[in-house]
């Protein structure tokens, strides 16, 4: 977009310019503490105006997880119309082991999840293994605050890397909110495996996985009827517009820093606005 994003104040701007909404969750309905009331009362005025809205998120947890997570937050689940996390359409991949790179897994997993959860692997053909060593791939969900800098994994997956052990990275997002503030997320680590020469598949935005997913999930919808909203020009503005949707920019969000004025069509919003709004 070489003019640069075109600024709106609420969606009621361009309401005739999508029929389907895909949404991020953090930076874009909360950021861990409740739901924003302005996003909220948007929900409902997309609901009204006949737009299905989807929740798309790259938590590695899956649907059920976030979707009690939000109603704790403060928006229920008839708010919006369903949710898909990239930890939700990995377990799906896992389980049919229908196409790359799931077919091509073993079933031998070492699991690197949050607060040792494994709803991930719950109902799969897995053995999920204590020692790096035992395992056919790695599966990385999450990440504890305390285990989040990638250096502190060296010493356990220099070894794996060497012998091409390859990991499926269930959540792509380079940095997520610790106790202080920002720290390395689950696709930092990720990152830093391919570094040490490991061989990585990634299940999430920007990745064609999850907005393929998405599009089944709303009926197969024609892509440029689609607008996902989100606060990362890497995650969400890429992976839309490399999608064929339409795609805006929140600039008060997570990644505040960010220039939405890309030179770069592919990370170029077409709209920005500061917070979700109506």
């Amino acid at each position: 977009m070489t003019d640069g994003a075109t600024d709106i104040a609420g969606l009621h701007q361009i309401i005739d310019r999508f029929d389907h909404v895909l949404l991020d969750q953090w930076g874009t309905l909360h950021e861990g503490q409740s739901i924003f009331p302005a996003a909220r009362e948007c929900l409902a005025r997309l609901r009204q105006a006949g737009k299905r809205v989807l929740v798309l998120s790259n938590s590695g947890k899956r649907a059920r997880s976030n979707a009690q997570r939000l109603a704790a937050l403060g928006l229920p689940q008839d708010a919006y119309d369903g949710i898909l996390t990239s930890g939700e359409v990995a377990w799906s991949g896992l389980k049919a082991r229908m196409q790359a790179p799931f077919a091509e897994l073993g079933r031998r997993c070492f699991l690197i999840a949050r607060g040792g959860d494994r709803t991930i692997v719950d109902g799969l053909d897995l053995a999920v293994v204590a020692d790096v060593d035992d395992a056919d791939f790695i599966l990385l969900a999450g990440l504890d605050d305390a285990a989040a800098a990638p250096e502190r994994w060296r010493p356990r997956l220099t070894g794996a890397a060497t012998r091409g052990l390859p990991m499926l990275c269930a959540n792509p997002d380079l940095t997520m909110f610790g106790a202080e503030g920002l720290i390395p997320a689950p696709g930092a680590l990720a990152r830093f495996y391919a570094t040490l020469g490991g061989r990585v598949s990634y299940v999430g935005k920007p990745h064609a996985p999850i907005f393929a997913a998405a599009l089944e999930r709303l009926g197969h919808p024609s892509p440029a009827r689609v607008l996902m909203i989100g606060d990362s020009l890497d995650h969400d503005v890429a992976g839309a517009r490399a999608a064929g949707m339409l795609a805006l920019l929140l600039r008060a969000g997570v990644h505040r820093d960010q220039d939405p004025n890309s030179p770069d069509d592919a990370l170029a919003p077409h709209w920005t606005m500061n917070r979700l709004a109506w």
